[in-house]
């Protein structure tokens, strides 16, 4: 479903990606793990069309990103959903009409029908009863959650996911973890995600790469990595949050 072949990103004269390559089937997850500013997120940015490699392809669903048209690249962007690590919602919009944004954008759904479709989203994540409220009355577990269920609106094929633990205590980043494996296992979505929680990459990730200075330097189901001779990758696995 996603596929990354010899992909290279450099900023400023600063090589970022080098050389990054992996795949991932559908409905399947994988976790990108990583010290902070190894390139993971960019990475996340080359799946969805929001940054061009200097070399390299980039495909979701056996399409080309790097070479698609405005119009082509809107259609492959409606497949993809976006957990962004802050949430990222619209602080002028409600929490329903955060989650309705996408399908007034991107569908010919009724008003009705939109509500009905925000609605649903909001109870599946366990936000019913939060429609009308603003995101600011809502704590940081809460917003993460309406965020998933916007970037769930359009059920994507896959859904990229950005430090979904970030900013959350232990046992509400498990609530969200339950959910992103929930969706997986339900929708059969296949999962791209970024993060350095270990226990959430055990959770959620079917195999596990290792972003190291631009390059990947291993990759593997959990157990695999936990018995590398890499001593970056054997700290990782070995750590609570992986840095």
């Amino acid at each position: 479903m996603v596929r990354l072949d010899g992909v290279r990103k450099s900023f400023g004269g600063r090589r970022v990606l080098d050389g990054v390559s992996f795949e991932v089937p559908r409905g399947r997850a994988f976790c990108l793990l990583g010290r902070s500013g190894s390139g993971k997120s960019v990475t996340l940015r080359h799946i969805v069309g929001l940054v061009q490699p200097d070399e390299g392809e980039v495909q979701v669903a056996g399409r080309d990103v790097t070479r698609l048209s405005r119009r082509q690249l809107a259609e492959v962007r409606r497949g993809i959903g976006f957990l962004f690590q802050g949430g990222a919602l619209f602080d002028s919009l409600s929490v329903g009409e955060n989650v309705a944004f996408p399908l007034r954008r991107h569908t010919r759904l009724s008003g009705a029908e939109i509500r009905a479709r925000a609605e649903r989203g909001l109870e599946e994540v366990g936000l019913a009863r939060e429609y009308d409220k603003m995101p600011a009355a809502l704590s940081g577990g809460m917003r993460k959650r309406v965020a998933l269920a916007r970037a769930m609106a359009l059920d994507p094929a896959v859904l990229l996911v950005d430090e979904p633990s970030a900013g959350l205590d232990p046992v509400t980043s498990e609530e969200i973890d339950r959910l992103l494996l929930e969706r997986k296992e339900r929708a059969g979505v296949t999962l791209v995600v970024v993060t350095h929680n270990i226990p959430s990459a055990r959770l959620l990730g079917d195999e596990l790469a290792v972003l190291h200075e631009g390059r990947i330097v291993a990759r593997g189901t959990a157990a695999e990595l936990s018995q590398s001779d890499h001593e970056l990758v054997r700290a990782f696995m070995q750590s609570g949050t992986g840095g």
